[in-house]
């Protein structure tokens, strides 16, 4: 079995490059691990089955990664380098890197979904409307100044100045239309630099979409702070409406861009499929938000 270190020099503040990890991952035990980049995949082509792929980086250089591991059944290691670092949120990785690094070492895995879209994935989210705009514009100075909250910054500069569109969202068997001002479609439980997303894991099986309709301002921001305290799920509501299902299809009247895992990635309409399990990656288990870990202790201590 054989260790690939993947560094993105750019992630996050860049103090947490290649160099970096390198001394971390020495301490625990892991030396001379191969070393390449995501510019360049000549690498894969000596990538085996079982082989591990040390990814420091953001989302988006996890995501770009996790493809490469689907694709010859290879373990995605995540080293937390990025801004958001929404993935290894879903993974409860520790905050210490030497602890991270020493997880990696004793290779305990897990299997978490991927959210499946023409020929690419996501592990986070793929957001539509002004979702997306904070994603793209949360970028450069601003968001090594503000880190995780600079998309909530480049939110809040949007939001007054946004009607909204309209869209169609097939969910399984659920059907809405409307005007929204965002929607997000998530594979895991986390978006944005550690905002919840309800009831949600990464290895249900399933896709969450949170769709916000246009309103005030004051009346988003206290719907936010609702579910963000309840940590349950709005289900149905004047502002937000929640659907899960293992299929997700988006259309709008126009095209509109859609950001996954942080990075552009076209434009709509969007068609996803979860994909349950077939991701294996470094970690002690994987987060449940809300009720699904209430529900999840309920069932284990009744069981």
């Amino acid at each position: 079995m054989t260790y690939w270190l993947v560094a993105n020099p750019a992630a996050g503040d860049g103090q947490k490059g290649q160099e970096f990890w390198l001394e971390k991952l020495a301490n625990a035990g892991i030396t001379g691990p191969e070393c390449c980049d995501l510019q360049d995949q000549s690498w894969t082509m000596q990538l085996q089955s079982g082989d591990t792929v040390m990814v420091a980086g953001g989302d988006g250089s996890v995501n770009a990664a996790a493809q490469i591991c689907l694709q010859h059944n290879a373990t995605l290691a995540v080293l937390p380098s990025g801004t958001a670092n929404d993935f290894a949120r879903n993974l409860a990785l520790p905050e210490d890197p030497a602890a991270v690094c020493e997880l990696v070492q004793q290779g305990t895995t897990q299997k978490v979904d991927v959210a499946e879209f023409g020929d690419r994935i996501f592990l986070n989210v793929a957001h539509i409307g002004l979702g997306a705009l904070s994603a793209s514009e949360a970028k450069g100075a601003a968001k090594k100044l503000f880190g995780r909250f600079s998309y909530g910054v480049a939110l809040l500069k949007k939001v007054n100045a946004k009607r909204g569109f309209t869209a169609e969202i097939s969910c399984d068997k659920a059907l809405v239309r409307g005007r929204w001002l965002s929607i997000a479609v998530s594979s895991g439980a986390f978006f944005g630099g550690g905002n919840e997303i309800p009831q949600a894991t990464a290895d249900d099986g399933l896709l969450d979409v949170i769709a916000v309709k246009p309103r005030p301002l004051l009346q988003l921001l206290l719907t936010f702070l609702l579910v963000r305290l309840s940590g349950k799920s709005p289900d149905r509501t004047s502002t937000v409406v929640h659907l899960k299902g293992k299929r997700c299809d988006i259309l709008t009247s126009k095209p509109k861009t859609m950001t996954v895992d942080g990075d552009e990635a076209g434009k709509t309409p969007l068609h996803a499929v979860c994909r349950q399990h077939c991701l294996r990656v470094i970690g002690a288990n994987v987060v449940r938000t809300g009720e699904a870990e209430n529900s999840r202790a309920g069932r284990l201590n009744g069981s």
